[in-house]
């Protein structure tokens, strides 16, 4: 009899593709706007961008185990681009590794809840103009990408 290898499907989402899925819904509730994977400026790119309904922008950081946090050593160079910096892990993540200042959501990939709000820092006006200008443009490019694959 053949020996049958799995090979895992490329087009199955990756467990922090679901967890930004769940964070998405949960900021969505509390009436944020979100896109996932988004770049602030090249060589940045958060798994999550947020704007809130005030403004706020907040950037969500999610983290499938602790060898996923372990080896990210750039979430500091994020905390420039927003007024709120998250970590989005599921119930099972070691919470104790996670920094104090920073702020917590437990999820999966259907939903979440925030447990502790970030130290606020608020961006500088210039900076947040030029961001909510980068969001709107990159959504609407992503939405007209959807009508127009071609573009």
């Amino acid at each position: 009899m053949p020996v049958t290898t799995l090979v895992p499907d490329p087009s199955a989402p990756q467990p922090g593709q679901l967890l930004a899925r769940g964070v998405c819904r949960l900021l969505a509730t509390h009436d944020f706007a979100c896109l996932e994977e988004f770049v602030p400026e090249r060589g940045k790119r958060v798994d999550v961008m947020a704007v809130g309904p005030k403004g706020a922008l907040w950037v969500v950081e999610c983290k499938s185990s602790r060898a996923d946090f372990m080896s990210d050593s750039k979430w500091q160079g994020y905390l420039d681009w927003c007024d709120g910096f998250f970590w989005a892990v599921d119930a099972d993540f070691p919470l104790e590794l996670l920094p104090q200042e920073t702020g917590l959501i437990i999820a999966d990939a259907y939903g979440g809840e925030i447990l502790r709000m970030p130290q606020e820092q608020k961006l500088a006006g210039a900076r947040r103009a030029a961001m909510t200008r980068k969001f709107a443009r990159d959504a609407a490019r992503r939405l007209q990408s959807f009508r127009d694959p071609r573009l």
